[in-house]
């Protein structure tokens, strides 16, 4: 008895080493940061900043049963594998493969030397009309994923984007997890977004969606494409989010320039001070080393 035991008690010990380290290898260690890089579960309106009423659908904690459609049952976050190769990074394989087919952005290394620069906008901390003059004076076209707060409380700017030549796109009206709600939130979700922007600027939103906080599942991937809209991830992004904590323009600047890569997706948070105050050099060494700035492919 005693035997069985102490052969029971070993090969526990071996079954938990073994998940160990299976467990080790399936996340990379090497940048956590990078592995949740998109932004904090409230990015767009972090703690430390006071949350609009209206930026906030108490839905969006709680989507419930109201809805007959059943939630998703799988949800992931976003992440990628940066280096300093100027290489296109590792990402989850299936997204890769829809990536491939065209349903999904983070990178298109086959458009090179051509680069995207993609700015989420959750509520202005004052910075988004000193970007949007940076871009005007380098002729330099960027995608900007609103939010339905941002577009109730900044209609002015968000009609300056339109006019300047920009592509304004879907980042949900409510910035609700979409890995978390039914297809009927889903829907909601975009239409409501999409509907008022064109009643403000008369102008057909591009079909783009960028999921808040990077998180998706394959099924809302699916619905997205049912939609005829391209999930927009992305391929390079540091912590940039937090007013409160910003890197400085320098290390701004400094890694966007390591990390750039052909057809890289580049996402900056239009409330980050050391992104704006680094954006003209930015600008201008991408230039200088041969990249184009260029409109998402619609």
């Amino acid at each position: 008895m005693k035997k069985t035991a102490c052969l029971l008690v070993l090969v526990m010990i071996i079954a938990s080493g073994c998940l160990n380290f299976s467990q080790a290898n399936s996340v990379p260690d090497e940048n956590p940061p990078d592995k949740t890089i998109e932004e904090p579960s409230v990015a767009e309106e972090p703690s430390s900043q006071p949350v609009p009423p209206d930026s906030v659908d108490e839905e969006s904690v709680d989507p419930s049963a109201s809805h007959p459609d059943p939630v998703p049952a799988v949800s992931k976050s976003w992440y990628f594998m940066p280096n300093n190769n100027h290489t296109t990074p590792q990402v989850d394989p299936e997204v890769q493969r829809l990536a491939q087919e065209g349903s999904v952005y983070y990178a298109l290394p086959q458009n090179a030397p051509h680069i995207y620069l993609t700015f989420d906008e959750g509520y202005e901390q004052g910075y988004t009309p000193q970007i949007l003059d940076t871009l005007k004076e380098y002729q330099v076209p960027a995608v900007f994923f609103i939010t339905g707060h941002y577009l109730k409380s900044q209609p002015d700017l968000v009609k300056r984007m339109v006019a300047e030549g920009h592509q304004v796109a879907n980042h949900t009206y409510n910035h609700p997890d979409l890995s978390q709600v039914s297809k009927e939130r889903f829907n909601q979700e975009l239409d409501q977004l999409a509907q008022e922007f064109q009643q403000l600027t008369g102008s057909t939103m591009a079909p783009f969606l960028r999921p808040p906080m990077g998180n998706y599942s394959l099924t809302t991937l699916q619905w997205a494409k049912e939609r005829n809209y391209k999930t927009v991830f992305w391929s390079m992004a540091f912590r940039d989010w937090d007013p409160n904590d910003q890197p400085g323009a320098d290390f701004s600047h400094q890694y966007v320039i390591e990390h750039i890569h052909p057809g890289a997706v580049i996402l900056l948070h239009a409330v980050s001070e050391s992104n704006t105050q680094a954006l003209p050099r930015i600008i201008e060494d991408l230039r200088a080393a041969g990249y184009v700035f260029a409109p998402l492919p619609e």
